[in-house]
């Protein structure tokens, strides 16, 4: 046979090589879906309550690896769509028992989000990836992720839950991090980590000489990616400043409980004054009622009005409540932070300003609708707050209130620090979640704010996780869990001065769109080179010899075949 195929001139064919393990699955374009969805979904488990926080710095690298090796770009951006879809589903899961399939189907709507950053991966470390190339990734993924996450952040997307960078709430490191850049900043360095680790593994596994030389060059640039991060967080522990002493204060947290059942506001009510009348004695400077912790109109209910009056001269302490009813004053129903002292409320309130859709109001309401009849959707629209409102608590200390989904901003708590506010107060309530991982995620949320703003922060809820955190975002005291029906009092170190992350706002994200603007203006002089580039080849091209002409030349004016130049 070898004869034959030397005598033919041919090559001997070669045998195909055993199939990989798992490449049967990357084959089956079902498979590969599946995989895509999982890889997306691994993220989640950095997050609380699994909070393996040391988990995102890997957690992505499957996801990469799977998009990179797409045959082509449109199957890259379909490995990040459902890749997407994955991520969402595994950090929103809770909400499935109240939305059901709508869960599903808002899932599937973001994870289009990543579809572009999955054709990124492809272009910048599929086939042939030169250190160049490599090198521009470890800049472009991350900016591509961090306006994933801006886009996301809207509030009539959902917000800003589940922001890759908020897995770190309780690395130390990280909060210094965050301090200069907020949590984008975190959550660019997470993606360029996994980044320069999926090229090093990449690397590390190429098997034939002629692709080993290659890859050894591609782990230069990661590596040096790898370097920066740890270069940038060693830094920020060593020079960023941190936050100045400035006192302390005494704050009470009250938190009632699951009540739930028929007539449960008044319930819910008494079982918080019992509460609130157990901290007589105990000199609180401020107490906190969680969302919803006051089920009537103060203005409507003077009654009710008096009781918690009544409170705040038995404990010496402002009451901060959170009404949750219709407006008598106004039309609808509003969420509002109420300051309640010994003379009754002081006049300062905060009406909630963004609201969580589907479970406060239904966004496109005459066209989404249906989502009442196959969830929990609300059933009517709350009303929006106009501007965020700093109050002062008696001896001179201002607060600023967040009520519930609002501490997922970092742009509301920033600014409230930019206005003066010396703590930050959110007021919550997840009890439609209590056995799931929602309570724990919403609590650590207030560790980034803390430590973006350099103020100390207080998560107050109805029915737990409530925790309370010092201007570096570190925990004071024990947190209150899901199945307390306490009140607890916790003396808050404060602090004054202003973050780098206060004074210069969301730069990392618009360091991100300035990359992702330079890219594009790239990539689009490389579209319209192509043309050119095509027709000088063509053109350079030599061409088919021209046919001799057949028979004598031509006469001309000037010559004649016989007697030429006449």
């Amino acid at each position: 046979m070898d004869r034959l195929s030397d005598e033919r001139g041919g090559r001997r064919p070669r045998l195909p090589a055993a199939p990989a393990k798992g490449a049967g699955l990357l084959a089956s374009p079902y498979g590969r879906a599946a995989l895509a969805v999982a890889a997306g979904a691994l993220p989640a488990l950095a997050f609380p309550a699994p909070s393996l926080w040391w988990f995102a710095y890997v957690a992505l690298v499957p996801w990469i690896l799977l998009a990179r090796s797409a045959d082509t770009g449109r199957r890259a951006a379909l490995d990040g769509w459902l890749g997407g879809l994955g991520f969402m589903v595994a950090v929103h899961h809770w909400l499935l028992p109240s939305l059901h399939v709508f869960t599903l189907l808002i899932a599937a709507l973001l994870g289009l989000l990543w579809a572009p950053w999955g054709w990124l991966v492809r272009r910048l470390l599929g086939g042939a990836a030169s250190p160049g190339r490599t090198a521009a990734a470890l800049v472009v993924l991350p900016s591509g992720w961090l306006l994933v996450e801006l886009v996301r952040s809207w509030e009539g997307l959902g917000g800003p839950w589940g922001l890759l960078g908020s897995s770190q709430w309780q690395v130390e490191p990280a909060l210094r991090l965050v301090s200069i850049g907020g949590v984008w900043l975190v959550s660019a360095l997470i993606v360029m980590l996994n980044t320069g680790i999926a090229v090093l593994l990449r690397a590390a596994t190429a098997r034939s000489s002629q692709t080993s030389r290659p890859s050894a060059a591609l782990a230069v640039p990661a590596t040096a990616g790898l370097v920066a991060v740890a270069a940038v967080a060693a830094s920020a522990w060593a020079w960023a400043p941190r936050p100045e002493p400035a006192g302390r204060m005494r704050v009470a947290v009250v938190q009632p409980g699951v009540i739930d059942g028929a007539g449960s506001a008044g319930k819910r009510l008494a079982r918080e004054e019992a509460l609130t009348r157990g901290l007589a004695g105990r000199d609180p400077d401020l107490v906190v009622w969680g969302e919803s912790s006051v089920g009537y109109d103060l203005a409507e209910r003077p009654d009710v009005a008096r009781r918690i009056a009544g409170l705040s001269r038995e404990v010496g302490a402002d009451i901060l409540v959170n009404v949750d009813a219709r407006r008598s004053d106004k039309p609808g129903i509003f969420k509002s932070s109420v300051l309640v002292g010994p003379g009754g409320p002081t006049g300062d309130r905060y009406d909630k300003m963004r609201l969580v859709p589907f479970g406060e109001y239904i966004p496109a309401r005459s066209l989404l609708g249906w989502a009442t009849s196959v969830g929990k959707a609300a059933g009517e629209d709350r009303r929006r707050g106009e501007h965020p409102v700093v109050m002062e608590v008696e001896g001179g200390l201002k607060v600023g209130p967040l009520v519930c989904f609002e501490s997922a901003f970092p742009d509301m708590s920033r600014h409230l620090t930019r206005e003066g506010a010396q703590l930050l107060l959110a007021q919550s309530s997840t009890s439609s979640f209590q056995s799931s991982w929602a309570p724990e995620q919403h609590a650590s949320l207030a560790a980034l704010r803390a430590a973006e703003t350099g103020r100390p922060m207080v998560h107050a809820t109805l029915t737990g996780v409530s925790a309370v955190y010092d201007a570096d975002g570190e925990r004071v005291g024990e947190p209150l869990g899901t199945s307390a029906s306490t009140a607890a009092t916790y003396d808050i170190p404060l602090a004054e001065g202003v973050t780098p992350y206060v004074r210069l706002g969301d730069w990392p994200v618009h360091a991100a769109l300035a990359v992702l603007a330079v890219l594009c203006a790239a990539e689009g002089v490389r579209v319209l080179r192509r043309p050119a580039k095509a027709r000088l080849s063509r053109s350079a091209a030599p061409g088919p010899a021209a046919p001799e002409p057949h028979g004598p030349r031509a006469r001309t004016a000037h010559g004649s075949p016989t007697r030429p130049g006449r």
